[in-house]
């Protein structure tokens, strides 16, 4: 998905995801369908909130060590949250500057972020 265009509240990712939708779009390539959250802000949604949404779709938070696939939660500024996919050697995430889906270094604020992780499905 590294190089889809951004679009806000984009959940294709031949048309274009945000950050919750390259999440969404991921998993559901993997395999895993997630209930998908109701239209969200931009700004303004307070991290309680965001994590609330996490947990409906079967994520629990985790402390223990970062996992491909984990899903880091990231306090930007403005009142605004961020959702990043843990890679191999990074993360992938819908870079709104940018204008597309990226793949970048860690960097220490996503290091200390909230990760997420999606419970182990029940075969």
């Amino acid at each position: 998905m590294v190089g889809a265009r951004f679009v806000p509240q984009g959940r294709d990712p031949r048309t274009g995801v945000d950050c919750v939708g390259l999440v969404w779009a991921a998993y559901a390539a993997a395999g895993r369908m997630l209930v998908a959250p109701a239209a969200y802000p931009l700004r303004g949604w307070s991290g309680a909130r965001v994590a609330a949404g996490l947990t409906a779709a079967g994520f629990g938070e985790t402390v223990d060590a970062a996992r491909v696939g984990d899903v880091a939660l990231i306090a930007l500024p403005a009142r605004q949250f961020h959702l990043a996919l843990i890679g191999p050697a990074g993360i992938v995430h819908a870079h709104a500057g940018l204008r597309r889906v990226v793949e970048a270094p860690f960097d220490p604020a996503v290091l200390r972020a909230r990760r997420w992780r999606l419970s182990v499905r029940e075969e």
